[in-house]
């Protein structure tokens, strides 16, 4: 039996994201909105700069509704200002990973056909390298003290370039300062066409269940529908207008998205940005010196603060919430955080596809092991390989259907039709048990998906940028157990030259893969297991 929304929380009240901003600020503009360093934005603070950057978006730039825009911020205050003004410009907004190499942010800006890019000045470089072969002509370049106070600013600013050596040299002579999109007073005027119901209004990039780099397009409808399910289990533990939500998972990211971007911000509350979540000794200080009532992060991160050695000192009398997703939590990790702090982790199950809530465990009542049962309005089959639905706590794979099923992905007709039936069905490509309390345990992922500290990781990823080595023949990479990062990459080579050293490899990797995708272990081998029609086998590398 399907759970259904309350009244309340029905996503048709509400027919697009400008819709659901207008009553965030209507509702809530005296309270805190976002916290980053120095400065706390009130959701009426929130609604002027996205207003002033809008208007900028539309007088000052040839950009029209329907065109995207990348976001390419780290937590920061620009981000939330950045994304409901490109709303309220009608425009779609395509979050970019921040940590992208210039390889990967040109296959992801040519791919989705960005016209526009808000990036931190630290990454610049690497948009010089490769924005003559995209269709970006708007450039705004954000510092990492704007929208802070005048002695902040300037630390921050002057850190950031001279001590701390983040902002290489760069040359983008068209580009805005994110502050000149700030400078007018004029109202935006809202388009006539901009988006609503089921028109796309984010586009996240996602290996989806074939490991090829894809956009999902996640409608206005996705959206809201996805905020009021999560908002379903967060009104179990969270009051509105009153709690402080700690931010360190990336906003880029699907789930931090949601739940920073949309679902606290309807509830009134107040998220408190964490700009660099490796940075534990800041993190501790913030849990020292603000009171947290809400901590969303995943085991790489818990581990780490069990292991630091503020964490025993911090006051979590305070705390009512944390919740993990994005990775697999670990039960010794998990129990030993709530032996800390009093407070249970929450996890939950999510894809991209689905913007991206499935399931989350019940506040008060987590059944460890598992990602909990669904979130109301949604359905699943457990499917065997031929298609056929497996009796009750057999394995198969898990099927999904409703509202925050995204629309597709974006120009993929082929991987469209091999991932959602003509039903509505997402094939998620993952394996599951269902338990006898109705809750998702995973008990295999994608095939050949490798998760890095949280990250997606596809091995066909590395292995075409590995292969494009004059010395290399072929490769193929696999995920094995890492204790802090849940698994680290392993990758088989076959090299065509002896002297190809491990250290060359390395460099090579570094060019074109973001850090976290960048291989650990390297093994040389003669040749690699193959299928009868020539695929390499990587079970058989992992057992």
């Amino acid at each position: 039996m399907i759970e259904t929304l309350a009244e309340d929380l029905r996503p048709e009240q509400y027919n697009s994201l400008n819709e659901v901003i207008g009553y965030m600020v209507n509702e809530h503009a005296s309270l805190p909105a976002f916290s980053s360093f120095a400065r706390t934005l009130t959701y009426e603070d929130v609604d002027d700069l996205s207003s002033r950057f809008a208007n900028f978006l539309q007088t000052k730039t040839d950009l029209q509704a329907g065109d995207r825009i990348a976001i390419q911020l780290p937590n920061l205050l620009q981000f939330p200002v950045v994304f409901y003004g490109a709303m309220k410009a009608g425009l779609v907004v395509v979050n970019t990973n921040p940590l992208y190499t210039a390889i990967e942010m040109e296959h992801q800006f040519k791919d989705s056909g960005v016209k526009a890019i808000v990036i931190l000045e630290s990454f610049c470089d690497k948009l010089q390298e490769i924005i003559g072969r995209t269709e970006i002509s708007t450039v705004i370049v954000s510092k990492l003290g704007d929208l802070q106070p005048g002695i902040q600013k300037l630390a921050l600013n002057l850190g950031a370039k001279y001590v701390k050596k983040m902002v290489p040299s760069y040359n983008l002579p068209k580009a805005a300062t994110f502050e000149q999109t700030l400078s007018g007073s004029d109202q935006f005027q809202t388009p006539t066409n901009a988006g609503s119901g089921d028109d796309v209004a984010l586009i996240l990039y996602t290996g989806g269940t074939t490991g090829i780099a894809k956009g999902a397009m996640l409608s206005h409808n996705n959206l809201i529908a996805n905020m009021m399910q999560l908002r379903a289990r967060c009104l179990l533990v969270i009051r509105d207008k009153v709690e402080n939500i700690a931010a360190p998972l990336p906003l880029y990211h699907s789930y931090a998205f949601l739940l920073h971007c949309l679902a606290m911000p309807y509830a009134g509350n107040h998220n408190v940005l964490i700009t660099n979540p490796r940075d534990l000794d800041s993190v501790v200080r913030l849990l020292k010196k603000t009171k947290i009532n809400g901590f969303v992060g995943i085991n790489t991160l818990y581990l780490a603060l069990l292991r630091h050695k503020g964490i025993a000192s911090v006051d979590f009398s305070e705390m009512k919430f944390c919740g993990a997703g994005a990775m697999p939590m670990s039960s010794s990790v998990a129990e030993e955080w709530e032996q800390v702090t009093g407070c249970e982790i929450i996890e939950g199950y999510g894809l991209t596809e689905c913007s991206p809530v499935v399931s989350v465990n019940i506040p008060g009542d987590v059944k460890f092991g598992t990602v909990g049962p669904l979130v109301p309005e949604t359905e699943i089959r457990v499917v065997s390989d031929d298609g056929v639905d497996v009796p009750p706590g057999e394995r198969g794979e898990l099927w999904v259907r409703g509202p925050q099923v995204m629309l597709g992905y974006w120009q993929k007709e082929e991987a469209n039709k091999n991932t959602i039936t003509e039903e509505g069905w997402l094939k998620t490509g993952d394996y599951v048990e269902i338990t006898k309390d109705n809750c998702i345990k995973i008990v295999d992922r994608k095939k050949d998906m490798i998760l890095v500290s949280g990250f997606n990781v596809f091995p066909n990823e590395i292995e075409d940028w590995v292969n494009r080595h004059p010395n290399v023949l072929e490769c193929a990479a696999i995920g094995v157990p890492h204790e802090r990062s849940g698994e680290s990459i392993k990758l088989f080579v076959v090299a065509k030259d002896k002297e190809l050293s491990i250290e060359e490899l390395t460099a090579h990797c570094k060019e074109g893969l973001t850090a976290y995708k960048i291989p650990r272990e390297f093994t040389y081998v003669q040749d690699l297991p193959k299928s009868n029609i020539g695929k390499i086998l990587r079970r058989e590398l992992r057992d």
